[in-house]
């Protein structure tokens, strides 16, 4: 459908109100990429910006979330969307304590405190994690894209420990290669439910948007989601927890958390894909990203960062092991 220019689409009468909803069938007979075809039905909206919102599940085909922007849809597919409330393009500084493991003129590496989201988002527009270091080094305004300046990965709002931020775009574009490589290690530690089947190993489980709820992550069927791979030690066993280091491999949205459910041994505290009411006294997950190793822009020797357990989940495992468990 083409719209003229006296007969707004629904997109732009709606465009001062907040969330949006939009559907329609898919007509042509030849099929089509998804993200083609929502931008051919709504011009208001970039390819760009489509994308984004179906990686962030805000697009649904015959009912079931939408995997990638590349998926094809068929003549009779009926297409649903939801379009958040429009972030702000600049974001403001927020002064607010920061923990600085390592900062040099193109990047920063901090240590992040659970409770607190990295980035703006819906429901979370301001407080974030970027509003601070925006007020701390406000070169980040712009680097990476708009909504998300500076930010090279992201850890949960329940997930303490190393957080690495670019402070320029050449800066932001090697680190996310070293990423993207695999050559960023990363270090998680994990107080899980009952035990893992083994010491050690490795789980291979695909990782795609949950068919129920558009804000979790499920175990798909091979084809159905990204390919994802952790690996985990056993570093302290208790009577009915295990404390484990977990090694991601690829860097899926609450991967960690999702793979080791998959095997039978959720992370304490995780309300979302655990048990609702937590095994032990704590107000948040029991994960936490304890090393990462990365070459830093300009280098060629990786570098290690090391963050400690918070005092929260220390004094937690001080616990169990005085109480036996």
């Amino acid at each position: 459908m083409t719209w003229k220019n006296d007969q707004p689409s629904p997109l732009q009468k709606a465009s001062t109100v907040g969330e949006q909803k939009l559907s329609f069938t898919y007509t042509e007979s030849t099929p089509q990429r998804l993200d083609k075809a929502l931008q051919g039905r709504y011009p208001e909206l970039s390819r760009a910006r489509w994308l984004n919102l179906i990686k962030d599940g805000f697009v649904r085909i015959n009912g079931n979330y939408a995997r990638k922007g590349g998926q094809l849809v068929q003549s009779g597919d009926q297409i649903e969307a939801t379009i958040p409330p429009p972030q702000p393009a600049e974001l403001e500084p927020e002064p607010m304590p920061l923990n600085i493991l390592y900062e040099d003129v193109r990047v920063v590496v901090i240590d992040k405190p659970a409770g607190i989201v990295v980035h703006p988002a819906v429901g979370h527009e301001r407080g974030t994690l970027v509003n601070a270091v925006l007020a701390h080094a406000p070169q980040i305004q712009g680097v990476g894209g708009e909504v998300r300046p500076g930010v090279v990965h992201r850890l949960d709002k329940d997930t303490s420990g190393i957080l690495l931020m670019a402070k320029d775009e050449r800066a932001h574009r090697w680190l996310q290669e070293q990423f993207r490589l695999r050559k960023a290690e990363k270090t998680y530690l994990a107080l899980v439910d009952g035990k893992p089947p083994t010491p050690k190993g490795r789980i291979e489980a695909p990782i795609g948007r949950s068919a129920e709820e558009r804000k979790k992550m499920a175990i798909v069927p091979p084809g159905k989601g990204r390919a994802a791979i952790s690996e985990y030690r056993t570093l302290e066993v208790f009577p009915r927890h295990t404390l484990l280091e977990v090694h991601p491999i690829t860097g899926r949205t609450h991967q960690i958390r999702l793979h080791l459910q998959f095997i039978g041994c959720p992370v304490v505290g995780d309300r979302v894909y655990g048990r609702q009411k937590p095994t032990l006294p704590i107000d948040r997950h029991f994960l936490h990203a304890a090393r990462l190793s990365v070459i830093l822009p300009g280098e060629t020797q990786p570098r290690l960062f090391e963050s400690p357990l918070p005092k929260e989940l220390s004094d937690l495992l001080e616990t169990l092991r005085r109480s036996g468990g």
